[in-house]
């Protein structure tokens, strides 16, 4: 296997993913920071849009949904026959073929869980992607974790459950004291049944609400265990500012459910998605 890679964008998410799956797949990244490329052992650094569009087979947009139409406008006047994956969270498969045209593109909502190959992605394919790209994306992902493929009506809701989900678990861990290390079995299934009823309130039905909660759970315990990171400085990794995570969080803070926080973290990735459309 020696699919040409390319990674738009190597801030958290696009180190994760690339770090997963260099020894797999020949990777070049590009990001406008320059900083950022410092740590690229075993990769390619790609001068620009332009050469990443020339080289790769597979086009992954690591961005900031603020940044992803000026990407795609750079990427248009250079774009052939290449697979698009984006992981920019809010923006629809349909935003992308608005500005793009007929382009196969997979939408795909990894969590902070990449960072130790224990990330929950949830996947889905745009109007002109085949089955097979949708397959490939579901390999690459593996690399980085569990998949778990939706409609893409349920994506903003995937985001309010896996993509925020891990902060929860911090918060959970923080607000009980419990020992990182060292988390009883208890505690992992209260967590494990709060992510079941709030992902059955935002439309997930009671078997995917299962699977998500069982990832997520795992996901999230597993990042403090075998980090040491303090629950704190996790949460910050997760929540960014204005995102769906802080509002959730601000549920949670005073007092309301998961399923609340869930509601409120998808109200919030609605807001954002219509942004962008």
């Amino acid at each position: 296997m020696n699919e040409k890679i390319g990674i738009i964008g190597y801030g958290n998410m696009g180190q994760a993913i690339a770090e997963r799956i260099r020894k797999v797949y020949r990777i070049s990244v590009f990001d406008k920071d320059k900083n950022r490329l410092v740590k690229t052992e075993g990769m390619r650094i790609a001068s620009g849009i332009r050469d990443i569009a020339e080289y790769s087979e597979v086009i992954i947009l690591a961005v900031k949904p603020q940044d992803i139409d000026q990407v795609l406008k750079e990427l248009r006047s250079c774009y052939q026959d290449k697979l698009i994956i984006s992981i920019a969270a809010g923006i629809t498969t349909g935003h992308i073929e608005k500005l793009m045209g007929h382009v196969r593109v997979i939408r795909a909502m990894p969590n902070l869980g990449a960072k130790i190959g224990e990330s929950v992605t949830c996947i889905c394919k745009g109007t002109f992607a085949s089955d097979n790209d949708l397959s490939f994306a579901d390999e690459v992902f593996s690399y980085i974790g569990s998949t778990e493929s939706l409609s893409e009506n349920m994506m903003n809701a995937a985001t309010a459950i896996s993509g925020s989900g891990p902060a929860y678990v911090f918060y959970f861990v923080q607000e009980f004291g419990i020992d990182p290390k060292n988390i009883p079995n208890h505690a992992r299934h209260e967590i494990m049944m709060r992510f079941e009823r709030a992902a059955e309130s935002v439309g997930f039905d009671r078997e995917t609400a299962a699977n998500l909660a069982a990832n997520t759970t795992n996901s999230g315990l597993l990042l403090l265990t075998k980090t040491g990171i303090d629950p704190a400085v996790l949460i910050d990794q997760v929540a960014s500012k204005g995102g769906t995570t802080e509002a959730a969080l601000k549920v949670i803070k005073s007092g309301g459910s998961w399923d609340e926080a869930a509601l409120a973290a998808l109200k919030r990735a609605e807001e954002l998605a219509n942004t962008w459309r």
